[in-house]
């Protein structure tokens, strides 16, 4: 019996967490143990009152931002995905795969990701290549997170030790 530990993780999440910020400060923590991270984290970009959903993914090999969030004027009253600047991210996690990133992390495997979209084609590519992947994904998307990897991945808590315990799992592993 194989007792390796998977190198697909999902961070499942509640709705009241700040994954975004939890991502960051992960990726943070792994950067400060020398991983040479590839992929995207997720800030909030320009947010204000009158522009709750505004948000931007940060490249974690350049740290180039791609704002996500198109301005549609006052009148606009749905989040507005900027589908040209998630391609431009979809490139940069595509270069840090290239170059060999030794873990890929993706901001979360969203309603995007769920529905064939996103960034998802860029995380099987990773899988694929063998390289590890750290996500995150909602409570309400855990089957989705589940269907889509087949089943075959680790379903993580939110707690920094715990991501960084896969990882030591993962390198030994490998």
């Amino acid at each position: 019996m194989n007792t390796a530990p998977l190198p697909i993780a999902a961070v499942v999440y509640p709705p009241t967490l700040d994954i975004g910020a939890f991502m960051r400060a992960t990726a943070a923590a792994l950067a400060g143990r020398g991983v040479r991270l590839g992929g995207v984290v997720q800030h909030d970009a320009r947010a204000t009152p009158d522009d709750p959903c505004a948000m931007a993914l940060e490249d974690l090999a350049s740290g180039a931002r791609f704002n996500l969030t198109q301005d549609l004027g006052s009148g606009s009253t749905a989040c507005r995905l900027d589908t040209g600047a998630l391609a431009q991210a979809a490139v940069a996690v595509r270069q840090a795969i290239e170059q060999g990133a030794d873990l890929v992390m993706f901001n979360k495997f969203g309603a995007q990701e769920a529905g064939g979209g996103g960034l998802r084609a860029e995380m099987g590519l990773a899988a694929a290549r063998g390289i590890p992947v750290l996500t995150a994904v909602a409570e309400r998307l855990s089957a989705d997170w589940q269907r889509f990897t087949g089943d075959p991945a680790t379903l993580l808590p939110a707690e920094i030790d715990a991501v960084l315990a896969w990882w030591q799992a993962v390198r030994a592993a490998h």
